[in-house]
């Protein structure tokens, strides 16, 4: 399911349009960016909860090359699913 087709899914379960479902959509998706750059993150009970962690630098290699190189450490977005969600992913069709 892309972006429209679930702004489409919001507005009838919202019975509401698609323009209102959209912008609702977007306000959830500034929510989230907004508060995964904080220590606590976003937790949504029922689906998990959206966290950034710090990755650590590395050694890698270039796969054209062969060449090592060093990777710097950074800040990557991270999703830990709740027990629900979980639940829901092994349920047949």
């Amino acid at each position: 399911m892309n972006k429209s087709e679930f702004t489409e899914h919001l507005a009838e379960q919202m019975e509401t349009t698609k323009a209102e479902a959209g912008r609702w959509l977007d306000a959830i998706i500034e929510g989230i960016h907004t508060g995964i750059k904080t220590e606590e993150g976003v937790k949504l009970a029922g689906l998990g909860s959206f966290i950034r962690s710090k990755r650590s630098a590395r050694m890698g290699r270039n796969p054209q090359t062969g060449e090592e190189i060093k990777i710097p450490a950074k800040w990557v977005p991270t999703f830990k699913a709740a027990s629900q969600l979980k639940e829901v992913v092994q349920q047949k069709k």
